[in-house]
């Protein structure tokens, strides 16, 4: 009797696991600091342009927590440098993008991450290059500073917009690319923002920034309606 009580809670847990509806492969809740080319607050949140006919970008990351299989994202660093261009908006296209990850960003975390970069914003990069350096990320009151090789190659400077009650300004349900939720836009301005690659060189000040905290995941199938039993 006790066999078969073991045998039946067995097929029991296994009809469970097997009907219980399956997680997204790949998820991450990360924390960005973010600044363009653009005047706050940046129009390509709400347009398929940006101010100019391009939007030149530094994004340092912190990967809070998050997975992809059996690989576990969290305390992850990467950097992105790049230019929206004119044609993210209309055509889904990007002139050029750097992806840069921490040294101690292990390379499975790295080779499960450069996809879902990719897919969190949906865009076809027409230069795409992938590369190592030390990030660093600090925060003093309202100021938030972070650096990609000491500064060397990217440099970001910004200071928290104060609002009318000194307390800040956080802009909510507007969403981020494809990120599937966030929690909200809290608004910045750089103080100094600029890079330094061969080929791509900026700088630029008291323009859009702001600090944010995204969750992409992959998409989920939507699940088919369920028929009535009069239905034929």
């Amino acid at each position: 009797m006790k066999a078969l009580h073991t045998g039946l809670l067995l097929l029991v847990v296994a009809v469970s696991l097997a009907s219980a509806p399956a997680g997204p492969s790949w998820k991450m809740k990360a924390d960005y600091v973010e600044a363009c080319s653009c005047h706050l607050f940046c129009p390509c949140y709400f347009n398929k342009h940006a101010e100019y006919p391009f939007c030149e970008f530094n994004i340092a990351v912190t990967v809070r927590e998050g997975h992809s299989e059996t690989n576990n994202l969290a305390g992850a660093k990467y950097w992105l440098t790049g230019d929206l261009g004119d044609k993210w908006g209309t055509e889904k296209k990007a002139p050029w993008v750097i992806v840069t990850f921490d040294p101690s960003t292990s390379k499975a975390q790295r080779d499960a991450l450069t996809p879902m970069i990719l897919k969190t914003y949906g865009l076809e990069w027409t230069e795409l290059k992938v590369q190592e350096a030390p990030i660093e990320i600090s925060r003093a009151g309202d100021i938030v500073e972070a650096k990609l090789d000491g500064g060397k190659m990217a440099y970001m400077k910004l200071k928290r917009e104060p609002g009318a009650d000194g307390k800040g300004v956080v802009l909510k349900n507007v969403k981020y690319f494809e990120a599937s939720t966030n929690e909200g836009f809290d608004m910045y301005k750089s103080i100094e923002h600029r890079a330094n690659f061969d080929g791509h060189k900026f700088s630029y000040s008291d323009r859009d920034a702001f600090l944010i905290t995204i969750v992409s995941e992959e998409p989920t199938a939507a699940k088919p309606e369920k028929k009535s039993g009069n239905q034929r």
